[in-house]
């Protein structure tokens, strides 16, 4: 059975029935800062949720690595909120340096925490619990998740998700992800799922010792 995880806490991971995967903290209706922090660090990043990417617009989202290169085709359509908040922390650099924090061989692979999981200031104890500071409402989902799939990470709150994201590695994980159905869906790899599969077989546990880095993350567009 794949090991299914919810927000880490500071100290620990915690493991229950359904996948939920972490976001920034606290809860509400809308858009507002996190409990801890310091997001304005990356100065001309958003503090609040960004701007929707317009209907019918698309961009590419390429992400470098130690280990290759991954590109998304994000599409508004799917999820105009998510979609215009990943492009605007992408662009003003908040995921460069970032890792992919936690990862599920067969499952998925998980990043995105710039609050504590950038080098070279990673902290490993709270990796997984960060966010930018503010977070974004909810969308519904209208796709249907499989490999290769770029999805938004969140709590079981709602309008939790922030800056955390994860990328599915396999069409056996929909089952898990349908249950819930509600990580808002940016797009699809379109080249370098082969970095992907290398960033989870690299990993030596779900949370792994030597996370691989996202070290530049940019925005094209078609």
């Amino acid at each position: 059975m794949i090991p299914t995880v919810t927000r880490r806490p500071v100290a620990a991971v915690v493991l229950v029935a359904a996948f939920l995967v972490a976001a920034c903290t606290g809860s509400g209706a809308t858009p507002t800062p996190a409990a801890t922090g310091t997001p304005d660090a990356f100065g001309s990043c958003p503090t609040a949720q960004p701007d929707p990417l317009p209907a019918g617009e698309t961009r590419t989202v390429t992400i470098q690595t130690g280990l290759g290169e991954i590109a998304v085709a994000l599409e508004a359509d799917l999820s105009p909120i998510a979609v215009g908040n990943f492009i605007a922390l992408a662009e003003c650099g908040y995921y460069d340096g970032v890792v992919f924090h936690r990862v599920v061989p067969g499952f998925v692979i998980q990043g995105g925490d710039g609050q504590y999981g950038k080098k070279p200031s990673l902290d490993a104890d709270r990796v997984g619990t960060g966010g930018p500071g503010y977070r974004i409402q909810d969308e519904p989902v209208t796709a249907t998740y499989s490999r290769g799939v770029v999805a938004m990470a969140r709590t079981s709150a709602p309008d939790s998700v922030g800056s955390q994201f994860f990328i599915v590695l396999s069409d056996d994980a929909r089952g898990s992800l349908q249950s819930a159905n509600t990580y808002q869906i940016l797009g699809r790899v379109s080249a370098g799922m082969e970095t992907a599969d290398a960033i989870a077989a690299a990993a030596d546990a779900e949370i792994p010792s030597d996370p691989v880095e996202m070290t530049d993350v940019s925005v094209a567009t078609p």
